[in-house]
């Protein structure tokens, strides 16, 4: 018998996104796991997914990044889905991926402030007769890539098959596995962490948090910590080198259902770009020549799309007072209506943005593992693949805590005590 299992613990989890719900799940799977001896609680200052966790694009890939966790946490996802029927609660399925190079059109987009379509007639005139089919042919498009302009496609290639390339619905995802956790004894609560006392680094003892309902301060003894409160990470844990990078996106209904595809764009702008006539033109900034939307399509007639970062407002107290810049929001939908009339045609349902967690240090993240102070891991700095790496991390913490080290993936390059 190991000795994890002989030994009371007070497991406290800092964060309700992806990591920190992974975590719970794989604490509460993990072979030395007895609910009478092991208490574990799971602290989210807002709600549970309510950052990235929930509004990223869910793109998994083998050809993801860092190597060393990637095949686990691939492989982890694929079990979960067939466990817990992953298809139908949160549109697990494998997909294509591939870089399209596009030449955008001018004055394409329907979006409207409101999320809905604009007022007026459209339709389109773009039918896929010999001559267009030709051009998309000579492009290598596959034939049921079929929602993009042929006149602006100029290339493509692919860069995953269903064997190396999947998806899922973050939020759905998540959420699900926290309920998945708490059935198997996690308590959950909203609450903002306020203290971590390490008895001056020498352990962890206790956690400090302010209830978001009362507003009343409550310490809750602990024996083991993990920090995965994304780019809220060094907010609760001041030496985490993490930082958080705005990101915003969009979900569209599509006129009609599009194929399952995961689309990197490089779009060239014509010189007259830009939107008219809405009361965002006056914030627009100069649109670059060339822009880069990523584009997944998802089950349920569903579009997503997201555009570049950007540093322009500070990472602010919670997830639910994240800023959401409507003109940014425009550009995408802007850009993706540039090359598709599905995408143009149909109605916008989310404007939405949300901080991305990196790492500051040279060596890049995420980091995994312990802090150096007995009893504190740390679980953060997973930039945009934070969805794809999630159950990998958090099947690698359920064995810091109950292992005393990482057994399913050699993770010494994320050590945590690197960049500390």
């Amino acid at each position: 018998m190991m000795a994890s299992q002989l030994e009371k613990k007070e497991i406290v989890i800092i964060g309700g996104g992806i990591i920190g719900c992974t975590s719970a799940y794989f604490l509460t799977r993990h072979p030395a796991y007895d609910p009478s001896k092991h208490k574990i609680t799971l602290l989210e200052a807002s709600k549970i997914a309510g950052g990235a966790s929930g509004k990223a694009g869910g793109l998994l890939a083998l050809w993801a990044y860092p190597s060393n966790i990637v095949p686990l946490s691939y492989r982890l996802h694929a079990e979960l889905a067939k466990e817990h029927g992953g298809e139908s609660k949160w549109g697990y399925r494998r997909i294509h991926c591939g870089q399209l190079s596009a030449k955008g059109r001018t004055g394409q987009s329907k979006g409207t402030p409101n999320g809905k379509p604009a007022n007026g007639e459209s339709v389109s005139l773009n039918k896929r007769d010999a001559k267009a089919l030709g051009k998309v042919t000579a492009a290598g498009l596959p034939k049921d890539l079929n929602w993009f302009a042929p006149e602006c496609v100029r290339s493509y290639y692919e860069m995953g098959d269903p064997d190396t390339t999947a998806q899922v619905h973050p939020y759905y995802f998540t959420t699900t596995l926290a309920e998945l956790a708490k059935e198997k004894g996690v308590n959950i609560i909203l609450g903002s962490v306020s203290n971590i006392d390490t008895a001056n680094g020498e352990g962890v003892r206790s956690v400090t948090y302010e209830d978001k309902a009362t507003k009343e301060s409550h310490t809750i003894p602990a024996t083991d910590v993990i920090v995965s409160a994304g780019p809220w990470s060094k907010r609760v844990y001041p030496p985490a080198p993490i930082s958080g990078m705005r990101a915003h996106s969009v979900t569209i209904t599509p006129s009609k259902p599009i194929s399952a595809y995961a689309i990197f764009t490089e779009i060239s702008l014509p010189p007259d770009f830009g939107h008219k006539d809405t009361f965002l033109k006056s914030k627009r900034p100069h649109h670059s020549k060339t822009v880069t939307p990523e584009i997944y399509a998802r089950p349920n007639n569903e579009a997503y799309a997201c555009g570049e970062g950007d540093h322009l407002v500070p990472l602010p107290k919670t997830t639910e007072d994240v800023e959401t810049d409507l003109a940014r929001c425009q550009d995408i939908i802007d850009y993706v209506s540039s090359i598709s009339d599905e995408l143009r045609d149909g109605e916008v349902t989310v404007r939405q943005a949300c901080y991305l967690p990196n790492v500051e240090a040279s060596s890049g993240g995420p980091l995994i593992g312990q802090t150096g102070v007995k009893g504190l891991l740390l679980a953060a700095g997973h930039t945009c693949w934070g969805i794809q790496n999630g159950p990998g991390t958090g099947k690698l913490i359920s064995e810091f805590v109950f292992d005393g080290r990482a057994k399913s993936a050699s993770i010494g390059s994320l050590d945590p005590r690197r960049v500390l």
